[in-house]
C-alpha cells in the first residue's frame, strides 16, 4: 500500500512517462516542488515496492505494476476533478481533488465514477430555483429533482 505522498510521486512519474521518453529526478522535483533528496528517497521506496526501476543518477522507468497503478491514480484524479466540475463546486478544483483523493475508498471511487458517467450520459443541467439547485434531465425536461442543495 502506498502512502499519499508516494501516490503523488507515482502519479507524476506516470504523467511524465506519457509525455517524455525519459523521466528524471529533476523533473519530478520541479513538478512537485520538493527537494532532490526527497525525490530520491521516494524513488527508492517505489523501487523497493516494484513500481519503478531506478538506480541513483539514472532514469526512472515504470514497471508493469507501476504503469497500472499510475494509470489508476491519474484516472482517479481526473474523475474527481470532473465530478467537482459537474456538481459546480465553487472551490479550487485541483486543490480539493488533492485533499480528498488519497482518503476516499475504492468503493466510493467506483460509485462516484458511476455518478459521473450518469451525469455525462444524461447531461444534467443545474439551475438555481427558489434557493435550491434543481437538476433537470435534458432527455426528460418535465422531470426535475430538487433538493436542499445550496445555490
Amino acid at each position: 500500500m502506498l502512502s499519499p505522498s508516494l501516490e503523488d510521486y507515482l502519479e507524476e512519474i506516470y504523467r511524465f512517462s506519457l509525455e517524455n521518453s525519459v523521466v528524471r529526478v529533476t523533473d519530478i522535483s520541479k513538478k512537485l516542488g520538493v527537494s532532490l533528496p526527497s525525490v530520491s528517497k521516494a524513488l527508492h521506496k517505489l523501487n523497493n515496492q516494484s513500481y519503478i526501476n531506478y538506480r541513483r543518477y539514472g532514469e526512472i522507468v515504470l514497471t508493469d505494476q507501476g504503469c497500472l497503478k499510475g494509470s489508476y491514480l491519474v484516472e482517479r484524479n481526473q474523475m474527481l476533478q470532473e465530478f467537482l466540475s459537474l456538481i459546480q463546486s465553487q472551490c479550487d478544483i485541483p486543490a480539493e481533488t488533492e485533499a480528498i483523493e488519497h482518503y476516499i475508498s475504492d468503493s466510493t471511487i467506483q460509485s462516484l465514477r458511476r455518478l459521473v458517467t450518469f451525469f455525462k450520459e444524461t447531461q444534467p443541467v443545474m439551475k438555481p430555483s427558489f434557493g435550491l439547485s434543481v437538476i433537470r434531465i435534458k432527455d426528460n425536461p418535465n422531470d426535475e429533482f430538487a433538493g436542499p442543495f445550496p445555490t
